[in-house]
């Protein structure tokens, strides 16, 4: 992960950004409560992120430079994995500040001050294009509140906006615990629960925007050499906006959400455009490759209809992240989607 090249800053107003023609102005939402996903009980098995120690003893020795390990440098807690996250994106908010000429905030629901910063017009005025990346655990109960519906009802209004969704993974959801097991044996990461239920916020979106999609499972990807991911299987055709121009594959992580479509027959077949599957390990069982499938919904497209003016995509959080690796075709898929 890249080092900082600037001094930072913490606990200061947002400055609002003026808009420019020919750069758009992108803004990240997380959708956790900062203190109570830090403050999970590290002895509760389930739903909650992992400990540094716990990544520390998992990726040893990835993370045994004192930068990390060090106590009195880092937080050893839930808070230090949380602190993981702000550094893996932070490539991706250098490399769209190159590409727009704009700074990427990054706001969360519920900051580590306990701040909340509702998604509303302090937040839209001044954003093109919002990502939403949903990480709060469901045991969180982080709901949205009817004026964010609206407040983002209004932003879809707007033809030069882009609305991209990233609802996690939601590991665990049977009752059965022979099934939570074998979802836990499919993924394999070591240091993700046998339930993990993640994005309530994100889905009282989706259900007040009309949305019709869910996020479901926590799927392995298929890898080739060198366990670099499998290619996308993409529909070009579908595609006249160009979001994946360039675009063969994303980065590799191990359980990835299916974005299931819950529309009907009855419904219009082109409200929603799944553009990418992602081909599945098929070597390890899981429920939703027993049922016959091969690939799960990867990327999604809504494109203006109705009232909405603005685009509306789907992909999860993780494409944005550095944890886990990135390449040409990833930075392509950045690009598209801050600049379409």
């Amino acid at each position: 992960m890249s080092e900082v090249k600037t001094a930072r800053t913490y606990n200061q107003r947002h400055i609002p950004r003026k808009y420019t023609p020919d750069g758009r102005r992108v803004s990240i939402y997380v959708s956790w409560s900062y203190p109570a996903e830090a403050g999970r009980n590290a002895a509760e098995l389930d739903n909650r992120f992992s400990t540094m120690t716990e990544v520390r003893r998992v990726a040893w020795p990835a993370y045994e430079d004192p930068k990390w390990s060090d106590p009195y440098r880092f937080q050893q807690g839930i808070a230090g994995s949380l602190e993981l996250f702000f550094w893996a994106w932070v490539p991706f908010q250098d490399f769209v500040e190159e590409v727009t000429g704009h700074p990427v905030p990054v706001y969360q629901r519920i900051d580590q001050a306990g701040f909340f910063t509702p998604l509303d017009e302090r937040v839209l005025d001044d954003t093109d294009v919002l990502f939403v990346f949903g990480l709060d655990h469901a045991v969180t109960e982080q709901e949205a509140q009817p004026g964010e519906i609206e407040a983002l009802h209004a932003f879809l209004g707007r033809e030069d906006a882009c609305l991209v969704l990233g609802p996690h993974h939601d590991v665990g959801a049977s009752d059965d615990w022979k099934v939570r097991e074998l979802e836990y044996r499919h993924h394999g990461d070591p240091l993700v629960p046998r339930q993990q239920r993640f994005a309530t916020y994100v889905r009282d979106l989706m259900k007040g925007l009309g949305v019709p999609v869910m996020n479901r499972y926590g799927l392995r990807p298929a890898t080739r050499e060198g366990n670099r991911i499998a290619p996308l299987s993409t529909v070009r055709d579908l595609d006249p906006k160009g979001w994946l121009e360039g675009v063969t594959n994303f980065n590799f992580h191990m359980h990835l959400p299916h974005y299931d479509v819950t529309t009907d027959d009855t419904d219009d077949p082109d409200a929603v455009r799944v553009l990418a599957r992602q081909p599945i390990d098929t070597s390890r069982p899981h429920p939703f490759t027993e049922a016959g499938n091969t690939e799960f919904n990867m990327f999604l497209w809504m494109p203006p209809g109705g009232d909405r003016a603005a685009d509306l995509l789907l992909a999860d959080s993780t494409i944005f992240s550095t944890l886990f690796g990135g390449d040409d075709s990833l930075r392509n898929f950045w690009r598209n989607l801050v600049s379409k």
